[in-house]
């Protein structure tokens, strides 16, 4: 009887994958896309490659005067949960999606501004920028959405600091344990050095004053191409019209490495290194071009222009973030576009697949998706949508 039982079990998991339904070894949970892309189309949305899994509207966050801006992912190693971290006027939308058929909005962090502007994630904790004057930063321990009791609940800052800096964005280096504050209204909007060894107390360390930073920037603990800079703690800025490279090891004495710009500079995105550091991929929010700048940084001292990508659209491109040898792009009226990197050194890059949150056009226009993460353990990727909401998506499966 129990044979029967085992073999009746094994024949359904078997039969469910041929359905393409995915198999979830991280969490242990079927994946069942609400929206399968078939013939171009997920529902009601364009798609190449990439199926829905679930999708929150703006009203379904936090009512119908909400507005988003970003998101963020966390993947809990203890109990194999994913959460969705969604920011919006309102604070930060909390949501389980272990199994997107079944998502479930836990509750959210009020702000103390009226407008989230970054997340970024820190051991168990998130760090979140608002655009509050006197009290920017709030600090969120994550374990507390391990055990959520009634839903949805009013969650409570870990810490909130006033700092009087009021960066526009943040950028972390876990391996260095340091925050870094971009944008903020001192300092010239160059990066200050907060270390957050011991949290929630970060703690100054220093500052770089010669170039402001408007947009988000990428620190690592470089391990790359270039000797000279091996196991140094690099920082890779956006300004307006040009990439900086900082050498940010001596948090007292900041070395800048080089600056390259680039045709048509207007407005430098988000900045990020391949996975060997040999190219960081950016973005141009006002080039009118929708074009993907790829620049050399083999030689960190002598950057040089590589490759640009031009798009298949005239939307807006946003935030990326490169994964093994793609790179995710939040491209406003577009949604998430996905370029293939696997034969970036021979000047060869294309577009392999997209999601399109807003299928009413893709104009230039600052609404759309703003950014998308595709960092979960499970492969899942999250995605912020000015005008349709939050979405996760995932890659098809044959």
């Amino acid at each position: 009887m129990f044979k029967n039982i085992f073999f009746l079990v094994l024949i359904s998991l078997i039969y469910s994958c041929t359905k393409k339904d995915v198999f979830d070894r991280e969490n242990q949970v079927i994946i069942n896309p609400i929206a399968k892309c078939e013939n171009g189309l997920a529902g009601e949305y364009p798609c190449n490659d990439y199926d829905l899994l679930t999708h929150f509207s703006l009203e379904d966050i936090g009512g119908t005067d909400t507005t988003i801006s970003t998101c963020w992912g966390w993947s809990d190693t203890e109990t194999k949960k994913e959460f969705a971290l969604v920011g919006t006027n309102k604070g930060v939308t909390f949501i389980e999606i272990t199994n997107p058929a079944d998502a479930k909005i836990l509750g959210t962090l009020k702000t103390t501004g009226t407008r989230i502007l970054d997340i970024k994630r820190y051991q168990s904790f998130a760090f979140i920028v608002n655009n509050d004057a006197t009290n920017n930063l709030q600090i969120f321990n994550l374990e507390q959405l391990r055990n959520v009791g009634t839903t949805p609940t009013d969650f409570i800052s870990h810490k909130e600091g006033v700092y009087n800096d009021n960066p526009q964005s943040i950028a972390i280096n876990e391996e260095s344990n340091f925050i870094y504050f971009l944008g903020s209204k001192n300092n010239k909007g160059g990066p200050i050095f907060y270390n957050i060894s011991v949290v929630p107390e970060p703690k100054f360390k220093g500052s770089y004053q010669e170039n402001s930073y408007d947009n988000p920037a990428k620190v690592v603990t470089y391990n790359g191409p270039d000797a000279a800079y091996i196991g140094q703690e690099i920082l890779i800025g956006s300004n307006e019209d040009e990439l900086v490279i900082l050498n940010v090891t001596d948090k007292e004495n900041p070395v800048k490495i080089a600056t390259i710009s680039y045709v048509n500079s207007s407005k430098t995105t988000k900045a990020s290194f391949t996975e060997d550091y040999k190219y960081v991929i950016i973005g141009d929010e006002s080039d009118a071009q929708n074009k993907t700048v790829i620049l050399d940084v083999s030689d960190l001292d002598n950057p040089v222009h590589h490759l640009d990508f031009e798009g298949t659209t005239t939307a807006i491109d946003h935030a990326g973030f490169v994964k093994n040898d793609k790179y995710y792009q939040a491209n406003t009226t577009a949604g998430l576009r996905v370029l293939d990197l696997s034969d970036i050194e021979n000047k060869i890059v294309t577009e392999s697949g997209f999601f399109d949150t807003y299928p009413e056009n893709d104009t230039q226009e600052t609404k759309g998706a703003l950014n998308v993460f595709p960092n979960l353990s499970s492969g899942n990727i999250l995605i912020t949508d000015t005008e349709k909401g939050f979405f996760v998506v995932r890659k098809s499966k044959s």
